[in-house]
């Protein structure tokens, strides 16, 4: 599971928005099971893990997103599913997330009527996509005595399809390490390349 921030200002769709300047952090997991359904592809999986300690040094506890889920409950809303966490870029619906004993469970249909969410069905049947990661804010979180942040409650935004979230092995280091990201970086560009020639051709 990995980890960033990016600073996303106000979100659309989403009732309050977030004042000018907050950050919206993310977390990585890989999702589950794939599956053909009427109108697009269905994905499920686990956006989030209780208990594991990612690469940013964060703890999610069980029970981080009960508030903010009962919320958007509350209000009507959904939690979006966006491409690569560009707001602009919503694929899909996500029909159920909720919380388990595990983390955070989700599942929901990629929509074959969006030209973007085709493009990310085509890169999940590849395998050039594979993962998962959360946008949110967090509202309570302490340290323990390891010095790791545990986030105790956070506020969920969103749930997006991803590449990967960083490249926590790309470094300045050895040509070997250099060469090992460049590898990745051309793989990843031949399959889109190649999923895009696949959509044009059918």
């Amino acid at each position: 599971m990995g980890y960033q921030m990016m600073n996303f200002g106000a979100l659309p769709e989403n009732g309050e928005g977030l004042c000018a300047g907050a950050a919206l952090e993310h977390k990585f997991a890989r999702f589950g099971t794939v599956a053909e359904v009427e109108g697009g592809l269905e994905i499920s999986g686990y956006a989030s893990l209780f208990g594991a300690v990612d690469q940013g040094g964060d703890v999610v506890e069980a029970g981080a997103y009960a508030a903010s889920l009962a919320q958007v409950t509350k209000a009507g809303r959904s939690v979006k599913m966006l491409w690569q966490h560009d707001p602009g870029q919503p694929i899909g619906v996500w029909d159920e997330v909720h919380e388990d004993g595990r983390g955070l469970w989700v599942k929901g249909r990629i929509l074959s009527s969006v030209a973007k969410g085709r493009e990310a069905a085509a890169l999940i049947e590849a395998g050039a996509i594979d993962g998962l990661s959360i946008g949110y804010r967090t509202v309570k979180a302490g340290k323990n005595t390891k010095g790791q942040r545990l986030l105790t409650e956070l506020e969920l935004w969103e749930v997006s399809l991803v590449t990967f979230p960083m490249l926590p092995s790309a470094r300045v280091g050895s040509k070997g390490d250099f060469k090992a990201v460049v590898d990745v970086l051309r793989d990843m560009a031949a399959a889109f390349d190649a999923a895009r020639r696949d959509m044009a051709r059918g």
